[in-house]
């Protein structure tokens, strides 16, 4: 199962870490790009046990995002009775 948002649809994506040289280094004017190597950019995701669309329970992936936006609607919790 991919770690992809059951709401927003937000996924893995690819960026770039840039190895610098320059200002902070030997007092010159602006920072000159070395290199530049490929890296995985990673949402919040947050595994959670939801209500989905038939009405069953389901634990799907789910950003911070969509939780912060109201969109997850969670099941509502069981108390055991208390103890005699």
């Amino acid at each position: 199962m991919p770690r992809v948002c059951y709401f927003t649809g937000k996924r893995t994506t690819a960026g770039w870490i840039r190895a610098e040289k320059g200002a902070r280094r030997d007092g010159g004017v602006g920072n000159k790009i070395k290199g530049r190597t490929k890296r995985a950019v990673k949402p919040n995701l947050k595994k959670l046990a939801i209500i989905l669309e038939d009405g069953t329970i389901g634990r799907v992936w789910v950003s911070t995002r969509a939780i912060k936006k109201g969109l997850v609607v969670r099941p509502k919790k069981v108390l055991k009775p208390a103890a005699v």
